[in-house]
């Protein structure tokens, strides 16, 4: 990326970071310190709301489990309040990737923690999560299939060192399962066994591609195997995690036939509603992939979230690997991706003080989109354009939020032709007149090199105001170029349909 001006916003190592995690089950907040590449965890907040249980068959989320998550929030808001935003990380999981009020809940968050909160796939959960892992656990030599039992999906991953090989996310969770087979709390054999199917059931469809790959050690993550792990040491069923002890543990279950009759050693009593749930699904999981055995790590989706978050902060951004990845699968032209790159980022540092978008985040996305904008030509050059939004739309980026991959999707649709009209509300998390200047100064740094030569530009000057923009050539350049000149007055009639002022002389 080319070296931008002082006056850019650059982020610095903060003395604190922090991740929020808002799962379907319980929040969690993580605030640690770094020391020597390891992170100290100096205060830990968690609060078990059951959002998930509030989404109804509409998937529409309560008033009231909205109420009880933002009165949570409102405590982790206090402890976020003095931390810089580039240091604080809020990531949201199933139940809000799911309900279709998010957006309602999501506003109200944001004001009581006083930072944006991400909605991340489900295989970027997962990914997070198996670097939560690495981080947390010895060196391996070897292949490791982590499992992590959510309160509404189910993440599988495996991975070698601190790489993901394959990741998947399931929906079934502790609290789904149970709110489904377990209703009115009753456990019998049959609706225990139902629960087993139907884990089986969505375990089916990966299941050939998990034995393919291969692994050499199970583990298992966050809080529902933890707290089956911690259930059977200290019924003393054994030391660690079998398809034996947790045999035991689900005979247990039907002796008790009744949640509010478990009486189990190590069971918290808010964990107890959902604890069924959990067992039915871990159950499924070791019977279809006939697990015998598996570790329990401390490390998960928080840890994996501060360790992204560092990376980011030190430029060892796996975004930044996901692009690489991108352009080679698509056999992008590179050199003139090059070109347009550091053409849009020279326009960017002359403008972006006047445009209000003086921030690195600008930058890093404005370069990546220069560097896929021609993606969508592996399909064809009729429409490429379209194309490429929607692989970046449809693709599994890792280390992008939902957001981001919008962000970065609306730059490629809206590099070149008319401007759709809709392109600000595919990103309403951005300021619409931001999402319109970092498309307009894309489309000229791509219209700039349509020749695809490789003499250098000559030097341009670039003023700007409010939805106006001129630019300045040297001496009859434009005159000795007719075809930059044609699509420069394309291009002002294309931004002035949307009320953009384009001069250039």
């Amino acid at each position: 990326m080319l070296k931008l001006p002082d006056f850019f916003q650059h982020r610095a190592e903060p003395d604190l970071v922090a991740v929020v995690d808002l799962g379907s089950n319980s929040f969690h907040l993580l605030v640690a310190k770094v020391v020597d590449g390891q992170i100290i965890v100096v205060d830990r907040l968690r609060e078990m709301v059951r959002l998930g249980a509030g989404l109804d068959a509409n998937k529409v989320l309560s008033k009231e489990s909205q109420q009880r998550a933002l009165s949570c929030l409102a405590k982790f808001g206090q402890r976020l309040r003095d931390l810089p935003v580039h240091g604080v990380r809020i990531v949201g999981t199933n139940t809000l990737r799911n309900a279709v009020n998010a957006t309602e809940f999501l506003n109200a968050a944001e004001a009581l923690l006083g930072h944006p909160v991400e909605i991340i796939s489900g295989r970027e959960e997962a990914r997070l999560i198996y670097l939560g892992v690495a981080n947390s656990m010895p060196n391996f030599q070897g292949k490791r299939l982590v499992i992590d039992i959510g309160g509404g999906s189910t993440e599988f991953i495996i991975g070698e060192g601190f790489e993901s090989l394959c990741r998947e996310s399931l929906d079934m969770g502790c609290v789904s399962i149970s709110r489904r087979y377990f209703a009115d709390g009753v456990i019998k054999n049959k609706n225990l066994r139902r629960a087993e199917i139907g884990a089986l059931l969505e375990l089916q469809p990966v299941e050939e591609m998990f034995r393919r790959t291969g692994w050499d050690l199970v583990i298992g993550t966050s809080g529902t195997i933890r707290a089956i792990e911690r259930v059977i040491v200290e019924m003393g069923w054994g030391m660690h995690l079998t398809a034996d002890s947790l045999q035991r543990l689900r005979e247990s279950l039907l002796e008790a036939g009744h949640v509010d009759n478990l009486n189990l050693k190590g069971l918290s009593v808010e964990r107890a509603p959902v604890f069924a749930g959990g067992v039915a699904i871990l159950s499924g999981i070791f019977e279809g992939l006939k697990i015998e055995t598996a570790q329990v790590s401390e490390g998960a989706l928080r840890e994996g979230s501060i360790y992204d978050l560092l990376g980011r902060i030190h430029d060892e951004d796996v975004r930044e690997r996901t692009i690489q990845r991108l352009s080679q699968r698509y056999a992008v032209d590179t050199q003139q991706a090059q070109r347009v790159e550091e053409t849009v980022l020279e326009c960017l540092s002359q403008v972006a003080r006047a445009w209000n978008i003086a921030d690195e985040e600008y930058a890093q996305m404005l370069s990546w989109a220069a560097r896929l904008h021609e993606i969508g030509l592996s399909i064809s050059h009729e429409q490429y354009h379209k194309h490429g939004e929607y692989l970046l739309v449809y693709s599994d980026l890792a280390g992008f939020t939902r957001p981001e991959q919008a962000q970065l999707a609306a730059l490629v649709r809206a590099h070149r032709r008319k401007l759709p009209q809709d392109v600000a509300q595919r990103c309403p998390h951005l300021p619409s007149h931001t999402l319109l200047r970092l498309c307009v100064l894309l489309r000229i740094a791509v219209l700039l090199h349509r020749s695809r030569s490789t003499v250098a530009l000559p030097s341009i000057e670039l003023s700007a105001s409010d939805n106006a923009l001129k630019i300045s050539f040297p001496e009859q350049w434009l005159d000795q170029h007719p075809l930059t000149l044609a699509d420069l007055e394309q291009e002002r009639d294309y931004l002035q349909a949307i009320k953009w002022s384009l001069n250039f002389e």
